[in-house]
């Protein structure tokens, strides 16, 4: 699922019962007999990710962070149902397994879903794809996750078995309006940027193109790409949140930290935009909208919107951590990083 210095021991407030879970699993999918070893995937920063280790056959465990958890989000029950049905029509969704909401099991819901292997590119392009500093290679990487994107929002909700999932039809005002009671609920301090940002989202909001399968997280790193083909995208992750609304709210969400020359990058940046030969953002928009036939024009918005959003979601990183709802120090730094987005996000509108 992601390179071997991303698998790291489980973090001592982040185990569970191993062998409760163990006997859960036991019969219920193929080949989780005894106890498997459990490791703790390292990069992410919201849901937590382990790696179930059988003797012939590995998976992969997801689970809620510790402490509150937003509402909408985190939710691995939507995950499994979106994963047990998209892996036939999209293929780099993994499968989902098991659904298990029974508490007494490991303390939360969780879902269980296969392994893929692949590479995740983070913050710094790795020294087996070149290390930034192999033109070809960079902007391969910047078209994969581009044409993933496209190709994930060309597919039918319908044939993919996922035509009741979320509702389109307001979509964009929901977002907009969930996303502002989020940062209230999350905030530390009142930053007056932030509330200019939500009444201009509130005020410009553009009549949105016909719905698709919307993934709601989509970055570089939540992708990994084949190890010797940096070119192909094997597997997507981070499904929790994905429903059926404007395909452009997910390109707005990435494009929010693709950043061009003069911008500085939060310090949480997860893509490696400077080095040389990644697109630019311009390029990245003309490539989508090419590639999907949505009109550019209003694609400013979305992009506005996406830093904003993708301010909250660092901001309700960090309270967690400032509330003691969880010991991993990493999060320290994100409500600077949450005010420099929201700068970003004032920054960025036209």
């Amino acid at each position: 699922m992601a390179e071997p210095g991303d698998i790291i021991d489980v973090r001592p407030d982040e185990g569970f019962d191993v062998a409760s879970l163990a006997e859960h699993l036991h019969t219920r999918i193929p080949g989780a007999t005894g106890l498997p070893e459990v490791r703790q995937f390292g990069g992410g920063h919201a849901n937590l990710t382990y790696l179930l280790r059988y003797p012939e056959v590995d998976y992969v465990l997801r689970r809620p962070p510790l402490g509150p958890v937003a509402e909408g989000s985190h939710d691995m029950g939507r995950e499994h149902r979106v994963l047990a049905e998209l892996w036939r029509s999209f293929p780099p969704a993994p499968r989902s397994y098991l659904f298990c909401d029974d508490r007494s099991v490991i303390g939360v819901p969780f879902f269980v879903m296969e392994r893929k292997d692949g590479i995740v590119v983070r913050k710094v392009v790795p020294d087996r794809f070149g290390g930034g500093r192999d033109e070809k290679i960079n902007r391969q990487l910047s078209e994969a996750v581009i044409d993933t994107l496209a190709d994930f929002h060309a597919v039918d909700p319908h044939e993919a078995g996922l035509a009741k999932l979320g509702h389109p039809d307001g979509f964009m005002q929901r977002q907009v309006d969930g996303w502002a009671r989020r940062w209230h609920l999350a905030k530390d301090q009142d930053v007056q940027i932030a509330d200019a940002l939500i009444e201009w989202l509130q005020l410009r909001r553009p009549a949105s193109p016909p719905p698709t399968l919307v993934h709601n997280d989509w970055r570089l790193d939540n992708m990994a790409v084949d190890p010797e083909d940096p070119s192909t995208c094997v597997a997507v992750y981070d499904w929790d949140m994905c429903t059926q609304g404007d395909p452009l709210a997910d390109l707005g969400t990435l494009l929010s930290v693709w950043y061009d020359s003069g911008e500085i990058p939060a310090d949480l940046n997860p893509m490696p935009t400077g080095v040389p030969g990644f697109m630019t953002r311009a390029e990245a928009i003309a490539r989508y909208t090419h590639r999907t036939g949505i009109r550019p024009e209003t694609v400013d918005y979305y992009l506005v919107f996406g830093s904003f959003k993708m301010a909250v979601i660092v901001q309700q990183i960090y309270i967690r951590w400032k509330r003691g709802q969880t010991k991993d120090d990493r999060f320290a730094v994100m409500g600077e990083a949450a005010r420099h987005l929201l700068t970003l996000a004032e920054q960025r509108r036209p």
